[in-house]
């Protein structure tokens, strides 16, 4: 397996959209813990709490709080910092949101990637942008087999639509003006990801875990729909391993990628929910009797091409993942350091892909 280079990142200069959401947080201790000179741009957290402000991510990188739809204020803040990677991550990241503020969805997630990629044009020592969309962005046509790079954009609720729309953007910015620029373009899909330090809305993990807290029942709306879980930073590894890829050949890594968990990593909600609750005392689960807006039943990546070109792999079994979130949340409402708990688990990540 590749290994995440830490001498390679060591100074590298790195513009981070969407630093303060979960996922964002994830690789902004993980940027700071290889050396990189990280600048976050991105909105307040949406939640609260929020991994953000419990792993203090503004004490350990540049972090400046603006909105991607403002190209003034973007480029001002992409342009100053001069960065060589731009990691572009901002979204209006939830399905059920999407159907509240579609509008809202389209416009951040569409309009504000254009306005990303239109602000990377003015960087002179940028090389490499990987731009994260979702494994959502796939025309779900219900297939058990999973989605390759190459099979049809498409998306049925308007974030799902949105991200199939950013693929599309993508595309064209690759071709009509970054590759002349010799920036590397390249795409990720990647989604249902879990792991400590997820308080959103409407996710199944987040709600499971509030249920815990408050001794209640976990409400579950499609208790057979599969997804592939994985730890937030499987996808992340895949992410940093091809910006090194990337940065050092622009053509040859500019394009799709998924990154997922093995086959047999795909799992059903209600194998979810039964692994958890086994791990928490007095805990249980019922299904939700009310209407819910359409979700797809199936959904699974194709990891073939991560795995021969770049050499990259899944390295926790879902059943650890789920092991380590527990922990992880019992650490946050036993008052832990949790800058400490997330970087510890950072490195024993990293230790094991080394495995």
């Amino acid at each position: 397996m590749t290994a995440i280079d830490k001498d390679f990142w060591q100074g590298k200069r790195v513009f981070l959209t969407g630093h303060t959401g979960f996922k964002g947080s994830w690789l902004s201790l993980w940027l700071s813990s290889l050396g990189a000179q990280t600048r976050g741009y991105a909105l307040t957290p949406s939640t609260s709490p929020s991994l953000f402000h419990e792993a203090k991510i503004d004490s350990i990188i540049d972090s400046q709080i603006g909105d991607i739809r403002d190209q003034h204020s973007l480029h001002k803040s992409m342009t100053t910092f001069s960065p060589d990677i731009l990691i572009h991550m901002a979204a209006q990241p939830l399905v059920r949101y999407s159907y509240d503020a579609p509008i809202e969805t389209y416009e951040v997630n569409v309009i504000g990637t254009v306005k990303v990629l239109e602000v990377a044009r003015s960087c002179p020592n940028l090389k490499a942008i990987v731009n994260i969309t979702t494994d959502k962005c796939y025309e779900n046509d219900g297939r058990t087999q999973g989605y390759k790079e190459d099979d049809t954009m498409g998306g049925y609720d308007p974030y799902s639509s949105s991200k199939g729309c950013a693929e599309l953007v993508t595309s064209s910015y690759r071709r009509s003006f970054l590759q002349d620029q010799s920036i590397g373009l390249a795409s990720v899909r990647a989604g249902n990801v879990i792991g400590g330090g997820d308080w959103a809305d409407d996710r199944l993990i987040p709600d499971i875990l509030r249920s815990f807290e408050q001794n209640k029942s976990v409400v579950i709306r499609s208790p057979k729909a599969t997804r592939p879980w994985q730890h937030v930073l499987e996808p992340l590894s895949g992410y940093l391993i091809l910006a090194q890829k990337l940065y050092g050949n622009q053509k040859k890594y500019a394009e799709g990628w998924n990154f997922g968990p093995n086959d047999n990593d795909a799992k059903p909600v209600d194998w979810i929910l039964d692994k958890m609750t086994s791990k928490w005392p007095n805990s249980s689960w019922e299904i939700d009797k009310d209407s819910n807006p359409y979700e797809a039943g199936f959904l699974k990546l194709d990891i073939s091409k991560a795995k021969s070109r770049l050499d990259w792999k899944p390295v926790w079994k879902l059943s650890h993942t789920l092991e380590k979130i527990v922990d992880w949340h019992r650490a946050f409402l036993n008052k832990e350091d949790i800058q400490v708990v997330c970087l510890a688990e950072i490195e024993e990540y990293t230790k094991d892909m080394d495995k």
